[in-house]
């Protein structure tokens, strides 16, 4: 059996009847707030614990997050380890040539004037992802 993230929450949502698409795809508003309304509330779980612990109760808070998150992302056909490579491109360009890290005072590193932003839209077009075009005031149709 597979321990990889993807697989196991893919495992589950078969198992449920839960969405699971393959290419990245716009979801319904419902669908798409349910999705954000379950992160939080995760995300709310690990700052509950985050603190005062005990351990094993932030390990699990976390890892619900962590399988939250790609169920969010299969729902939306995201491949999320390939978006997680492109984000950790990006956060390795914070460090300088010289090897110095430029820190917030509350230890977050920050972006050094080598940072190169990820590139995400990239990553979903490279999985088949079609961007929606978005009527507004730049656009000669309207």
């Amino acid at each position: 059996m597979s321990t990889s993230p993807v697989d196991l929450v893919r495992e589950f949502h078969r198992a449920f009847g839960l969405d699971a698409r393959s290419t990245p795809t716009e979801v319904e508003p419902e669908l798409a707030a349910h999705r954000g309304e379950l992160l939080a509330e995760e995300a709310a779980e690990v700052a509950e614990v985050a603190v005062d612990g005990p351990l094993d109760k932030l390990a699990h808070e976390l890892a619900d997050v962590v399988y939250v998150a790609y169920g969010t992302a299969l729902v939306h056909g995201i491949d999320l380890d390939q978006v997680i490579a492109e984000i950790h491109r990006a956060n390795m360009s914070k460090l300088g040539p010289d090897g110095q890290v430029a820190r917030r005072a509350d230890g977050k590193v920050l972006k050094g004037e080598h940072y190169r932003a990820p590139d995400v839209s990239s990553v979903l077009r490279r999985q088949g992802w079609i961007p929606a075009v978005r009527h507004g005031a730049s656009d000669p149709s309207v």
